[in-house]
């Protein structure tokens, strides 16, 4: 909770206030209030320390208790599970703000990376290696995708659960690991070149979220289409070579 409050007052949270939440009513996302079911204590212990799905057994043995019917304590239970779900309002401004992060930093990589020989030459990465100088913009991009991939771990905790929670969980502790390690270990050139490829599909993936949290089923598949495209193309294409 301390940690939500926090971000809230971040720019992260006035972005999401200011900027996802009104694009996301201005594409038809509506903004509905949670429906929260009657308060019940017995129903409640059983949701969250036993099952959220009971079976017939438990139904009929807690109408009893309750003196509820059977269909009541099944609807209870469905409006229950419902008002655990993140409102899709949520979900469009968590990917607007992941987009709008994907799609800055790669253009900052490109614009930096175009002008660098290991850029188009990859065997310069090692030349001299590792003493090698760290330019200013280098170490920037270095430090706020160090920086993303710490926020990304965190905020798992408060954004929207998923059921990848802890294959994302491991991923990001891998991307933090490699990243320090290549940093300490001056290997950054190649680290800003793998960094500019996985970026460059990111970005598509995102907004075709975007598209189908806002049900433009077209353009949804469009941007996918295009995701897949430019995941093959960039990671098991270019990055091998």
């Amino acid at each position: 909770m301390v940690m939500s409050n926090l971000l809230k007052e971040t720019g992260r949270g006035s972005g999401c206030r200011f900027i996802a939440k009104p694009c996301a009513l201005r594409v038809g996302i509506k903004d509905s209030p949670v429906n929260k079911v009657e308060p019940n204590d017995t129903l409640e212990k059983v949701f969250v320390s036993v099952t959220k799905y009971p079976d017939e057994k438990r139904l009929k043995g807690l109408s009893k208790q309750l003196d509820w019917s059977v269909r009541k304590i099944q609807c209870w239970f469905r409006h229950r599970r419902n008002q655990d779900k993140p409102p899709t309002l949520t979900k469009f401004c968590e990917s607007m703000w992941r987009f709008t992060y994907y799609l800055c930093i790669f253009c900052y990589g490109i614009r930096f990376l175009w002008s660098m020989p290991w850029f188009w030459d990859t065997r310069q990465c090692w030349y001299n290696y590792p003493y090698q100088p760290l330019s200013r913009e280098l170490y920037y991009y270095y430090i706020t995708q160090l920086a993303f991939y710490w926020s990304l771990m965190f905020s798992q905790f408060i954004d929207v659960k998923r059921k990848d929670f802890l294959m994302m969980f491991i991923h990001h502790m891998i991307g933090i690991m490699l990243t320090t390690f290549s940093y300490v270990n001056n290997m950054v050139r190649v680290g800003a070149l793998i960094f500019c490829l996985h970026d460059f599909a990111d970005p598509l993936l995102e907004a075709a979220k975007m598209a189908n949290y806002a049900r433009r089923e077209r353009l949804c598949t469009t941007l996918f289409v295009i995701f897949g495209a430019a995941f093959i193309v960039s990671r098991l294409a270019i990055f091998p070579l």
